[in-house]
């Protein structure tokens, strides 16, 4: 019955009380508000700070979050606080802001960067090549006449080039200097405006060295550094918002006996929702009608369905098999476990976003320190001989040849040189800090469904059944979708088994496959439907006729390489455990097969991921390795993590690196890896520190022209370079 055709007058009391229960519910405070920003230009650790504390001092702001790798702000406030005043605040600290949809993903926009960055390397690099075959004949002693053409045809190349290209460096410069900060933007733009305004200077006067190549080598390599970098971070999407994703938009309500679609941000707790096999559950709550079986791999682990009858507890996210079940909501929205399994990842993800890398480290005290040096530079050459175009030329050198150029690529180099290896061995990297975090790891947990097994049953005892029973079996078994009869039939189809001719065939939910066979009753299925007792281990039974039933039995197959694996990382000297959400007795025989000491059996993903904090807090570095949703905010929460191919979405979105092949042994590989990656770092770094302890002095002192500071910088850009290659 519609609200139209409702009388007006009720001899219900809860009725009549309505307009008061809502007068009171009108008055009562309003929730928070969740706001979700677009942050593009948030590139770097100082960044986050200054956002994250701007976003907090605003009145009424309860919390706020960055993520660095989707460049965007998530924000707990009060309800009268909107996204238009939070985009006003981050506006007036240099941040451009807009609201986002939080069920939104960004990929478009990341692509959008990456060829915006692309392009303009390409610029940098065409206009490069070809100021640097005009620079050839100046220095080949080109006569004055043809060295001034040449410089203003370098000069006609180079200006529009830079503008270009560097647009990146003074966007943030800019945005820095506005709000009286310092970023490492700031002495590259000072760098690149003073090799040009020199080099102008010096051709309008013929003289006879102009510096071009030089401001156009030094965008070129920043920018190929920046784009590396780029391309590391682009292949990190949010495993919150696939997890999302998973979330059902619409239901099926039933009122009054009448069924209606629903959006389910409608429902409420107390509705009674049908669920049509195949169906995921939108809604946490209890099964109040129908027989069938669930599908909770995605939360447990667990690859076997579970019997689903009136009275059991079912959550958002698990999946209906074979029969139509009536479930009424206990918990709806933000409440369900599958959003709660999302907010606790959003969380994790917001506070990687925050791990300083080894970059950031070492250039934190870099632009003001160049600064500082090159402004000496300037005024004690200006103060020795009172010629400002000398002063200017050595200052302009100083910057040039500190220039970061050789830091910016110490990491994106090695990262992308290390990744290639990986890749090759089967591994993907997707995190930009992920090898210098592996490499650090003492501590490795491994899933077990999914991940150290193949996560599907494979048959153990064929052998004890008579051809006749693996007929029947197979015949039974060809009739249903349980991934036990599947396992039946794959295993007696391969021994060469042919099904026998069965009648009356019919798959009863949640119990098993019936037929006939020569009017007698054969059925395969569950212990208690066949009339026999359960066993501890996975088993399905078999019964013909009168015949006593007999029980095939199943174990997980383990996935290739993984008793190497955990025999490789426990001779590393990590400590390994399983952590699984399946049942005692199967993660206790594999944690025994393994030779895994420390094992947690029936962990709920909650349980989880409080693990893998408290063991942080603890002080350990904990590589995660699994595949399942259940695993998804441990994944997150884990100092690293790694996930197969075969894994969920939101799992391998979640992790850092993916496993692109079926075997687990190129992960004792990849912290190997990540040791000399991470060694290779280091050396990048000491090598760009000698570079300028030699290097500074020289320009300071008048030795080095910025054309030979450029060079210079060059120089140690490519030995950088080339240093990260020995990784290949």
């Amino acid at each position: 019955m519609t609200a139209a055709m409702r009388p007006s007058v009720s001899t219900c009391p809860a009725c009549d009380a309505a307009p008061a229960a809502l007068a009171v519910a009108e008055s009562a405070p309003l929730p928070d508000a969740r706001i979700a920003l677009s942050v593009p230009s948030v590139h770097c650790a100082a960044c986050i700070s200054t956002v994250e504390n701007a976003l907090a001092a605003h009145p009424g702001v309860k919390s706020a979050r960055v993520n660095l790798t989707l460049k965007r702000a998530s924000v707990e406030a009060e309800p009268d606080v909107t996204a238009e005043d939070l985009a006003g605040v981050l506006g007036r600290v240099g941040y451009e802001a807009f609201e986002l949809d939080a069920g939104t993903l960004s990929a478009t926009e990341g692509d959008k960067a990456g060829r915006d960055l692309l392009m303009r390397l390409a610029v940098a690099g065409f206009a490069s090549m070809n100021v640097m075959l005009l620079s050839v004949s100046v220095w080949s002693g080109a006569e004055a006449a043809t060295r001034d053409l040449f410089h203003w045809i370098s000069a006609a190349i180079a200006l529009p080039t830079i503008l270009f290209s560097g647009k990146p460096f003074y966007t943030h410069a800019w945005n820095a200097l506005k709000n009286k900060r310092l970023n490492m933007d700031v002495p590259i733009v000072l760098a690149i405006v003073l090799a040009v305004v020199t080099s102008l200077w010096e051709t309008s006067l013929s003289g006879e060295h102009a510096y071009f190549d030089a401001a156009l080598t030094l965008v070129f390599f920043l920018l190929a550094g920046r784009y590396l970098d780029h391309r590391t971070r682009a292949v990190a999407r949010s495993a919150a918002e696939e997890l999302a994703a998973l979330e059902v938009p619409r239901a099926t309500r039933v009122l009054d006996g009448f069924e209606e679609v629903v959006q389910v941000r409608d429902l409420v707790v107390g509705d009674l929702i049908l669920v049509r096999p195949g169906g995921r559950m939108p809604v946490d709550g209890e099964i109040t009608e129908g027989r069938s079986e669930l599908d909770r791999s995605l939360l447990t682990g667990e690859t076997v369905p579970v019997f689903a009858e009136p009275g059991l507890a079912v959550s958002a996210g698990e999946v209906n098999l074979t029969g139509p079940l009536m479930v009424r909501a206990t918990a709806v929205g933000e409440a369900t476990s599958l959003h709660r399994m999302a907010d606790l990842v959003a969380v994790a993800e917001a506070g990687r976003s925050n791990y300083t890398s080894l970059a950031d480290r070492a250039a934190k005290l870099y632009a003001p320190g160049v600064h500082i040096l090159s402004a000496l530079s300037f005024l004690g050459w200006y103060l020795y001989t009172f010629d400002v175009r000398t002063a200017l030329n050595i200052a302009a050198a100083v910057l040039i040849i500190t220039c970061p150029c050789a830091l910016g690529l110490a990491v994106p180099a090695v990262t992308t040189a290390a990744s290639g290896r990986l890749f090759r061995k089967g591994m993907l990297i997707k995190n930009a800090t992920a090898l210098e975090r592996i490499s650090e790891v003492d501590t490795v947990v491994f899933d077990k469904t999914g991940t150290l097994t193949a996560g599907t049953p494979e048959l153990i005892n064929i052998e004890a059944f008579s051809d006749r029973d693996l007929a029947v079996a197979l015949a039974l078994a060809m009739g249903s979708s349980h991934p036990l009869s599947q396992a039946i039939s794959d295993a007696a189809q391969a021994a060469g088994v042919r099904p026998a001719r069965l009648s009356e065939i019919d798959e009863v939910p949640g119990y098993g496959t019936q037929g006939r066979l020569d009017g007698a009753l054969v059925r395969l299925g569950r212990a208690n439907w066949v009339g026999t007792t359960a066993r501890t281990q996975t088993s399905a039974h078999l019964a013909i006729g009168s015949d006593g039933p007999k029980a095939f039995l199943f174990a997980d197959t383990l996935r290739t390489g993984a008793k190497e694996t955990v025999s490789a990382l426990q001779n590393a000297g990590k400590e390994v455990i399983l952590l699984s959400g399946d049942t005692t007795g199967a993660v206790e025989a594999m944690a025994h097969r393994l030779g895994i000491s420390r094992w947690v059996a029936e962990a709920l993903p909650e349980d989880k991921a409080r693990r893998v904090r408290d063991m942080s807090d603890a002080g350990h570095n904990v590589l995660m390795v699994g595949d399942g949703l259940n695993d998804t905010a441990a994944l997150t929460a884990a100092h690293v993590s790694i996930s197969p191919a075969s894994a969920l979405d939101a799992a391998r979105v979640a992790s850092d690196i993916v496993l692109l092949g079926g075997d687990l042994s190129p992960i004792p590989d990849a912290l190997t890896t990540a040791i000399s990656a991470t060694k290779r770092i280091r050396e990048n770094f000491r090598i760009a520190t000698v570079y300028n302890i030699i290097a500074v002095p020289l320009a300071v002192a008048g030795f080095a022209t910025p054309l030979i500071a450029a060079l210079a910088m060059s120089l140690s850009s490519i030995t950088v370079s080339l240093n990260a290659l020995r990784l290949r």
